[in-house]
C-alpha cells in the first residue's frame, strides 16, 4: 500500500531519557517498540507507521514556532484513551497546553489533549470517534 506513511524519525538530545519517557507514554496508547536496537514504538510491526528517535548528531535547542517539527498527534482508540494520556502527562508534571476537549474545527467527533514532552516536543492524543457515554 502506498501513500501512508511509514515512519517518522525525531533526532533527540538525550536517548535514554527520551526511550523512559516515550516507554510509559507509549503503552498508555497501545503502541509497543517493535525492533531490536533502536528506540522506536509503532501500532502492530510493521502494519503501521512507526516512529523512531535517534541521539541528535548537532546540539540545539528545538522550537516548535519555527520552521520544521510542529507536533506529533497520537491516535488512540477513544476518548477515555484521550484522558487517560492527559492524566499521565499531567501527573508527571508535562506542560498541559490544552486539557481533553472537543475540537470541532478539526471534525465533528474529534476530541484531544496537548502537552510538551521534555524536550518541548507538542504531544497529542487524539480520538475521531464519539463519545461512548
Amino acid at each position: 500500500m502506498t501513500g501512508f506513511v511509514d515512519h517518522v524519525g525525531i533526532g533527540v538530545p538525550d536517548l535514554a531519557a527520551t526511550k523512559a519517557y516515550y516507554d510509559e507514554l507509549t503503552a498508555i496508547l497501545g503502541l509497543k517498540q517493535w525492533f531490536a536496537g533502536s528506540v522506536n514504538y509503532g501500532p502492530d510491526g510493521a502494519l503501521g507507521t512507526q516512529l523512531f528517535f535517534y541521539e541528535a548528531g548537532a546540539p540545539g535547542d528545538y522550537e516548535r514556532s519555527r520552521s520544521g517539527f510542529h507536533h506529533l498527534a497520537f491516535l488512540v482508540e477513544s476518548r477515555d484513551g484521550v484522558r487517560a494520556a492527559h492524566a499521565w502527562a499531567s501527573g508527571r508534571g508535562d506542560t498541559i497546553l490544552d486539557e481533553p476537549q472537543p475540537f470541532p474545527q478539526y471534525g465533528p467527533d474529534c476530541f484531544a489533549t496537548y502537552w510538551l514532552d521534555p524536550h518541548g516536543f507538542k504531544l497529542e492524543a487524539v480520538c475521531h470517534s464519539p463519545d461512548a457515554g
